[in-house]
């Protein structure tokens, strides 16, 4: 086994590295910069699924000699028009938007764990306890929601007040913010 080709192979591939790195780099910026904040947001499981496939992209095609500097600005291009049409469509239909998106989850209400949302969410107890200790609530009993995010996410809602008397009120568009059911 040849050690030195470890550390170092030949000055074409020190310049393939530079040149592709620079101009890659240059058009991912220049790319999310006109496709907007929302596609390297986290609301759902395809964000996610989008950032990581630009990070994957940009290191294949920064040192992979197999994926060409054009291939490479092509799968950039390409992640950034399939968000910009999944947000796109999630916005103008509701039931597209219902099939791409999962909806938030309620585990806990009240204090008292939901067993049938845990287990639809494949959690255990010992992980909303862990949920909750994270949050700096010691015990289920002084938190009023502990939501599973549609991003993977948890919300934990502590004890409101004695004052407040808003309970379970839906916001100005009618939609409830919270989930109501587990």
């Amino acid at each position: 086994m040849d050690f030195s080709e470890m550390i170092y192979q030949d000055w074409a591939g020190l310049v393939r590295t530079l040149i592709v790195g620079t101009v890659g780099y240059a058009f991912m910026v220049l790319a999310l910069r006109i496709s907007g904040n929302r596609t390297l947001s986290k609301l759902n499981a395809f964000d996610l699924a989008v950032s990581v496939a630009f990070g994957s992209v940009f290191a294949s095609m920064l040192l992979s000699e197999g994926v060409a500097l054009v291939e490479g600005i092509l799968a950039i291009s390409l992640l950034c028009v399939l968000q910009f049409l999944l947000a796109y469509f999630s916005v103008r239909s509701k039931s597209f938007a219902k099939m791409v998106r999962s909806e938030p989850v309620l585990l806990v209400r009240k204090g008292e764990i939901l067993p049938e949302a845990i287990h639809g969410a494949r959690l255990t107890k010992r992980e909303l306890y862990a949920i909750a200790r994270a949050h700096g609530h010691h015990d289920l009993s002084d938190i009023d929601l502990i939501i599973l995010e549609s991003d993977g996410g948890f919300s934990v809602i502590g004890e409101k007040s004695k004052d407040d008397k808003s309970d379970d009120q839906e916001s100005d568009d009618g939609e409830n913010p919270l989930p109501t059911h587990s």
